[in-house]
């Protein structure tokens, strides 16, 4: 169901437990806003990401359906520094729609852009094209199904 995806996708803490490329997520307040840090493993000898960045997710009614919008983009703060060894990515956006499939599930449309810097071969973005994205999907569909048990 589309508000369970939603969870699935909002919840930081389980997402430690089912995304293997997930090094540090944490969220903090800073001047009264909440900052979202993520740190993501690459594979070897690339050096890992990291982003900073404020989301929202808001539950909306459409003509009648409801869907569950979520914003994020990259923010810089002074409370979280770059570390060494570990390339910031400063430009992120995403805007992620999850509605109803009409049957049990759920339609999700995503935009989605970072630059990650520095030099990532071409077998890697093929890689990420034709894998990892059906991969992340395969994924969060299998946290769904496990959601309600560790909650």
């Amino acid at each position: 169901p589309p508000k369970l995806c939603a969870d699935v996708y909002m919840d930081l803490d389980f997402r430690k437990e089912w995304d293997q490329y997930v090094k540090e997520l944490y969220e903090e307040t800073y001047d009264g806003e909440k900052v979202i840090y993520w740190e993501v493993k690459y594979p070897f000898p690339l050096s890992n990401r990291d982003y900073v960045y404020i989301r929202e997710c808001r539950e909306m009614d459409v003509d009648g359906r409801k869907i569950w919008v979520v914003l994020a983009k990259s923010v810089a703060v002074p409370q979280c520094p770059e570390k060494p060894g570990i390339i910031r990515v400063k430009s992120y956006k995403q805007s992620l729609v999850i509605e109803s499939d009409g049957k049990a599930g759920c339609k999700v449309y995503m935009y989605y852009f970072d630059n990650p810097g520095g030099n990532i071969p071409s077998w890697l973005v093929n890689w990420a094209a034709k894998s990892g994205v059906p991969a992340f999907l395969k994924d969060i569909q299998k946290a769904c199904l496990n959601y309600s048990k560790s909650t």
